[in-house]
């Protein structure tokens, strides 16, 4: 029998790689690291347009979405645009370029909550910054404050308080830059305890698999902002909501953030992550996250392509 050949797209590599590359040895597979970077677009290299490096003429048999590098709107493009194309080709990639786009783009995570009901923070994202700042006064007015967020940022970056904020007014900062000419913002959620916490659930397959409470003295509670990380139970709520968010995106895998409210709601959705990153929640909890991915990748995302290709 042929070896299993996986690229995991990765624009750099390091634990998380090692942890998919030992999972897949594990199934008699192997995965090759490659950065979307390096593949290009080819019509006169093979029947297939593509040149994937590390696999010749060939196409992989699988493709893992590990990590995309960020770069130009060019640059993107033609990324996801490799993505797009293993897919049409009938390889099976997990997340796929469509889910990823989803996920990275926080106005369309939005949205798509909002239409599954999937109870999440009111958001709005606007190029004008008159509206911007008539909304901040506005949800002032009845006491909240928001967080303006990068489009397309990630890990915690860029995140600020905006509005009023324990009594005081704090301004809507430039647009350019990080914020691309664009606000998007989100209420707050004030935290229902000292020191404040939310869950990250990592959905496989459909699936709600294992959480984490992440614990910070700071409203941010990224790990990679100095939040600590702490086991928690896996609720039936949590495990529910995670769930739809997951389905609403069409996500292979993804990594839910949920926070407490003492609002009407009391979990709220924030965001859904497409590339999660789970080394901090693997430290907490005894259930193998890679292997539980490759083993989805192999055993329903690629079986499920083998049938469709004999049908």
């Amino acid at each position: 029998m042929t070896q299993l050949r996986v690229a995991i797209m990765a624009d750099e590599t390091g634990w998380h790689t090692r942890q998919l590359q030992a999972a897949l040895r594990a199934r008699g597979a192997v995965g090759r690291c490659v950065d979307l970077e390096d593949c290009d677009i080819d019509t006169a290299a093979s029947w297939h347009g593509l040149a994937i490096p590390g696999f010749g003429k060939e196409l992989p048999d699988a493709v893992l979405v590990r990590g995309i590098a960020g770069g130009s709107f060019e640059a993107v493009t033609k990324r996801l645009g490799i993505l797009h194309a293993l897919r049409e080709l009938g390889v099976p990639v997990y997340n796929d370029a469509r889910a990823i786009e989803r996920s990275v783009d926080k106005s369309m995570t939005s949205l798509l909550l909002r239409a599954a009901r999937i109870p999440t923070p009111p958001t709005w994202a606007t190029e004008s910054e008159a509206r911007a700042r008539r909304i901040l006064m506005r949800e002032g007015a009845a006491g909240h404050a928001l967080v303006l967020k990068p489009l397309f940022g990630s890990q915690g970056k860029g995140l600020a308080l905006v509005g009023e904020v324990n009594g005081a007014h704090h301004a809507l900062p430039s647009l350019k830059g990080e914020y691309g000419h664009l606000a998007y913002l989100q209420r707050f959620v004030p935290p229902t305890q000292t020191p404040g916490y939310d869950w990250r659930v990592m959905v496989i397959g459909g699936k709600a698999v294992t959480a984490m409470r992440r614990v910070s003295q700071h409203w941010v509670h990224n790990v990679a902002q100095g939040a600590r990380c702490e086991p928690t139970e896996l609720t039936p709520e949590l495990a529910r909501l995670a769930q739809g968010a997951a389905a609403a995106l069409d996500m292979d895998y993804a990594g839910v953030d949920l926070l407490p409210s003492h609002g009407p709601d009391p979990v709220l959705v924030v965001e859904v992550n497409g590339v999660a990153a789970w080394h901090g929640l693997q430290k907490v909890t005894g259930f193998n996250i890679a292997r539980a991915i490759v083993g989805d990748l192999l055993d329903r995302k690629l079986a499920s392509a083998e049938r469709e290709r004999r049908a």
